[in-house]
């Protein structure tokens, strides 16, 4: 007889944005008459920059010639995309990171689930709390995370790392040690920062303990600051203990177009096996490669026009996090982030819990945003928006919050 693999009904209702997808359908077809103002979901809005699309239309055209036609991609991508990226993201910062240690695919989001493939289910993991939910959902999923306490809203088996106003939302090391460390800086959701001398303790901390940090740079585009590191690798040591996740949806605005890779350096060894081999060998066969035409899109990100026209997205969608981050300060919110990424985290006013902040703003000024609480208990009492809408929105949005109090 057919068995399922049950660790997915122990998952507790649904992912968080399908489940405010469905409150924010719901409300528009009772309310038919409201235009809603979306700062929720992390998706771009802007159109792809015109360096990218002359890209895309030149390789599509190479595709409906014999002599320029490609067919399924390498392994680990293209080279002409991965030597690139090892210029530009890489040795640009001195971090000494080979193209053959990059591997292209669709996306951060997938790699950030599939990476604890490589690991033994044995393997205990820990996460920031407040955290992207995919990070936990999916080793659920793999059977890593023991048994959800309803009561806590935690499972037994993972190991939280507190992120609150008193630490600035940047975790400290744990008590407990754990094999897997999952950090995301800038940070989604609470757009905190890390800086190098912070990271650097955890590179050190990862390697005296034989931990692996899985580090999530999805929005180091976003980063304002000096001292802010834009990658893991700018750390000493951190090329034996850390894999990198990056992804073109947040600094390209590919979020349609699904561009992103992950790096694993060859000298990152556990059990005396090279991580780099588990991940080609899972990479090789159950993924045929980002299209042709899309890694042709990425390479255009690089070039002068892609570098120049991207940051004047970037630009646009900050001064967005700063409407937003000054907008409810004037108001009397506790707010942080926004400066060195496009989220801003909100305390929820009158003691509010996060959905019930979620549904006054609905109600009464018809914006939408995230429920802390859907990124772990640590996120109950707070609230994220972004910074991705339109500038108009934005500006609206403030306004429609400040007269609903």
């Amino acid at each position: 007889m057919v068995k399922i693999n049950d660790n997915f009904l122990k998952l507790p209702g649904n992912y968080l944005f399908s489940e405010i997808a469905k409150k924010v359908s719901v409300f528009e077809k009772s309310h038919k008459e409201s235009r809603l103002i979306r700062l929720g979901i992390g998706d771009v809005t802007l159109p792809i920059v015109p360096a990218v699309i002359e890209a895309v239309h030149k390789a599509a055209d190479e595709m409906g010639r014999k002599e320029g036609f490609h067919g399924y991609a390498p392994d680990l991508g293209y080279e002409f995309l991965r030597n690139v990226i090892a210029e530009k993201d890489y040795k640009a910062r001195s971090c000494q990171i080979n193209a053959d240690e990059i591997f292209i695919s669709d996306g951060a989001k997938s790699d950030s689930g599939n990476i604890q493939e490589i690991f033994s289910i044995e393997n205990k993991i820990a996460v920031c709390d407040p955290v992207y939910p995919v990070y936990v959902d999916t080793n659920v999923m793999a059977g890593r995370a023991g048994i959800y306490q309803k009561e806590t809203e935690r499972w037994s088996d993972v190991i939280y790392l507190p992120c609150r106003e008193d630490n600035h939302f940047i975790p400290e090391l744990p008590k407990e040690a754990p094999d897997l460390i999952y950090l995301c800086f800038p940070n989604n959701p609470t757009g905190s920062a890390i800086t190098k001398n912070e990271l650097q303790i955890w590179v050190n901390y990862a390697n005296k303990t034989g931990a692996v940090i899985i580090y999530d740079a999805a929005y180091e585009a976003y980063i304002t600051e000096e001292d802010i590191p834009h990658s893991i690798y700018e750390c000493e040591g951190a090329q034996t203990c850390a894999i990198e996740l990056r992804s073109f949806s947040k600094n390209a605005g590919f979020t349609g177009m699904r561009l992103g890779y992950t790096v694993i350096p060859k000298e990152l060894v556990r059990g005396g096996v090279a991580l780099h081999s588990l991940w080609a060998r899972r990479h090789g066969t159950k993924y045929n490669g980002a299209p042709y035409i899309i890694q042709r899109a990425g390479e255009a990100v690089y070039t002068e026009k892609g570098e120049e026209q991207i940051k004047k997205q970037i630009a646009y969608y900050m001064r967005n996090a700063n409407v937003i981050l000054e907008g409810l300060k004037n108001i009397g919110f506790k707010v942080s982030g926004g400066v060195n990424a496009p989220y801003i985290w909100l305390k929820t006013p009158d003691q509010m819990t996060s959905w019930q902040f979620f549904d006054f703003l609905l109600e009464k000024a018809n914006v939408v945003g995230t429920p802390g609480s859907g990124f772990g208990p640590g996120g109950e009492g707070y609230f994220r928006l972004t910074g991705f809408g339109t500038y108009e929105n934005t500006v609206e949005a403030i306004e429609r919050i400040k007269r609903s109090f």
